[in-house]
């Protein structure tokens, strides 16, 4: 099948594989995994992903519909803050509702009381590259910090949320900060039924030792005699879309730059939000390009590379792990046109599932 470019492609096939040892974790640990919406919504893959996740996780009002409505199974409910109206909607589908502050969950606990409810919980500790990401950075508004003003709210929560890492691949730091909070918030661990330990983990990375990941939790569920869970994004989608994109030109300022008919601006944003280089799919060589998008913005770049094979205009080039947080932060900067969404199904088989054209551009505005 010929696709216009630029396309997102993902790979049932490649995704199985996460959900496989998202799978065996539960198997041999007992902790749940409920998919990070924040992270990846595309939900014309739910269908398979619900067959080994145990539901989703939520950072709005909107993504909690759309775990509810396109996914089902267990719907959490977290936000850094909600409004009224955000209430009165999420208890209706909400299994578990998190907030993210005492002040929070004492404001509409009359309105949730019924619904399992949550308190995230900042341990002051925490696994990140970037300030950005940081959780636990100076001066954090994510979670509560204060050990006695947990406990004055255990009499309303049946849980705590622990989300304390960010692109953590090392078990040992994992393990090591788990014994931390186990040891500072005891007393809270042993009154509460079920415990989140947020995402950041890269279990599914090639060479994790899953046992030894296993086993951590089967001993810490155990010990307090809670359940666990894992709210996995990256760790459930790695390595399994590509952000397929052609070149329209080849100019030259003191070295060649390729210009694709995508943009880091509008397509893969975390790229300029962490500077960081995007990875591709094409061998490595002697021919040195600059690879860059096509909006006005000067550093609109996804990386310099040296490839084995000298581009020209209509050249393919294949930016990989392209699924987490850029289908969800995906825009219309510069009106550049948005890629499509296409999946290449188990069977073998790909599906374009959603194209965009001007209209979507129009109707984004007012």
């Amino acid at each position: 099948m010929q696709i216009q470019t630029p396309y997102y492609l993902i790979d049932e096939r490649k995704l199985l594989k996460n959900m496989k040892k998202i799978e065996y974790v539960r198997k041999h640990s007992g902790a749940k995994s409920v998919l990070a919406l924040k992270c990846f919504s595309t939900w014309s893959v739910f269908p398979l992903m619900s067959k080994y996740m145990d539901g989703t996780t939520s950072s709005s009002l909107f993504e909690a519909k759309l775990g509810y409505e396109k996914f089902g199974k267990e719907t959490h409910a977290f936000s850094v803050a909600y409004s009224k109206d955000d209430i009165q909607a999420l208890k209706k589908i909400s299994d578990k509702v998190i907030f993210n502050s005492v002040s929070q969950l004492n404001m509409f606990y009359k309105d949730v009381k019924n619904i399992k409810l949550g308190l995230r919980v900042n341990p002051g500790v925490s696994y990140s590259h970037f300030d950005l990401a940081d959780p636990a950075r100076k001066y954090s508004r994510l979670g509560e910090f204060d050990v006695k003003k947990v406990l004055s709210a255990l009499d309303k929560i049946s849980g705590v949320m622990f989300h304390y890492n960010c692109e953590n691949s090392d078990f040992e730091s994992f393990s090591k900060m788990l014994d931390l909070i186990a040891k500072k918030y005891e007393k809270v661990l042993q009154k509460v039924d079920w415990v989140s330990l947020g995402g950041g983990l890269y279990f599914t990375k090639e060479g994790y030792p899953l046992d030894k990941f296993c086993n951590k939790l089967k001993e810490f569920s155990a010990k307090y005699g809670v359940q666990v869970y894992l709210e996995p994004g990256e760790s459930a989608i790695t390595q399994t879309c590509e952000l397929v994109t052609s070149v329209l030109d080849i100019v030259h300022n003191g070295k060649d730059i390729a210009i694709v008919d995508a943009s880091t601006e509008a397509h893969m944003l975390d790229l300029l939000i962490y500077k960081t280089p995007a990875k591709i799919a094409e061998k490595l060589g002697k021919n040195e390009y600059i690879i860059a998008g096509r909006s006005c913005l000067a550093g609109d770049v996804f990386g310099t590379y040296k490839l084995a094979a000298k581009l020209k205009v209509g050249s393919k080039i294949r930016f990989v792990d392209a699924a987490g947080y850029t289908m969800v932060k995906k825009n219309w900067f510069n009106g550049v046109k948005m890629p499509a969404i296409v999946v290449k199904r188990l069977n073998g088989k790909t599906e374009i599932v959603r194209q965009f054209e001007y209209k979507d551009f129009e109707k984004n505005l007012s």
